[in-house]
């Protein structure tokens, strides 16, 4: 892998996430216009970290579009695989905080740019030159961008980068459960690093016990290398091999919601294994990546929106002191 150009390519959706932000003088809802959608959420956590990223995906022609377009590029993002759909209109969600800080997500996407995403759009060239390749499931929700989610797949496994996926499981996105279901089985069964969260692990497997249920998906699907199970503020647990930890949460206060904590994660864990290998990692290794990853996850908690509320480095670290101090 160290003769490739980029260090993450990502796959998916760039959209706008519609999230509350108090009420008006009439006592209605205020919602702001922020950058967000998971794959440049990592990507742009990544970044952060120094990281050398591009990003694959469509938005519409139109205002949001170039906004999107905008603060990816503000962030350091390559947006040589971005295009741009001059009939759809780019993607919005409507995030409402629920009490506790976690989400109800509505999408106005049928049909929405995203998901228009064709196997011609893909820069093939673009793909192959990446040390890891990430995607989730918004971009299996239906055709063409699950035809071209998997044309990428198979070009970046076929030059030998690792392949991480994130479920991302949004209910209302799916014609059914079953067929979610099956999709996520899909990209199960191709990736070497997996993240996953509790609810997402319980409707793959029926186990709300964790370690059980990760031992299911490792039996099943003895491709996954590096799995990580995210439990929200209770913490994480890591799966490699025969190594397996859980290191608790950050609970410093403040959280206002939970936007981009999982991608801010799944970034964190992604540049441990570019600074460190995915091959024979141990416990201890382990624990060093969650305590990142958890403190980097919780600082994004604390902010609004996603893109733009990524950490600094120093910022995790000083956090990791805090809720870690005798790590």
């Amino acid at each position: 892998m160290k003769d490739k150009t980029l260090d993450v390519v990502a796959l998916g959706e760039l959209l706008i996430d519609f999230t509350q932000n108090g009420l008006s003088e009439q006592g209605n809802p205020l919602f702001e216009a922020n950058p967000g959608g998971a794959p440049c959420n990592v990507l742009a956590m990544l970044r952060k970290l120094g990281k050398r990223c591009a990003f694959v995906g469509k938005v519409g022609r139109d205002g949001f579009g170039r906004q999107l377009a905008r603060v990816a590029e503000e962030a350091g993002i390559d947006l040589q695989g971005l295009r741009y759909d001059p009939d759809v209109h780019t993607t919005l969600a409507i995030v409402q905080t629920l009490p506790g800080g976690d989400r109800d997500f509505s999408f106005y996407r049928k049909p929405g740019a995203d998901a228009n995403l064709t196997v011609e759009d893909l820069d093939q060239e673009l793909i192959q030159s990446c040390r890891i390749f990430h995607f989730g499931t918004l971009s299996l929700t239906g055709q063409p961008c699950r035809a071209a989610t998997q044309k990428a797949v198979a070009l970046a496994r076929e030059a030998g980068a690792l392949i991480s996926f994130d479920p991302n499981l949004r209910e209302p996105l799916w014609d059914s459960l079953e067929e979610a279901r099956e999709q996520i089985a899909w990209g199960l069964a191709r990736c070497d690093i997996l993240k996953i969260s509790d609810n997402e692990l319980l409707f793959m497997t029926g186990q709300s016990d964790f370690e059980k249920g990760a031992a299911i998906l490792q039996k099943q699907y003895p491709n996954i290398r590096l799995m990580n199970v995210t439990a929200g503020a209770q913490g994480s647990y890591s799966f490699c091999g025969e190594a397996h930890t859980f290191q608790p949460g950050c609970t410093l206060g403040g959280v206002i919601e939970t936007t981009g904590a999982g991608d801010t994660f799944c970034a964190s864990v992604l540049n441990f294994v570019l600074e460190h290998g995915i091959e024979g990692l141990t416990r201890p290794d382990l624990d060093q990546m969650l305590r990142f990853a958890n403190a980097a996850a919780y600082l994004v908690t604390t902010k609004k929106g996603a893109i733009r509320s990524m950490p600094e480095p120093e910022q995790v670290e000083e956090t990791m002191a805090k809720a870690y101090p005798n790590p």
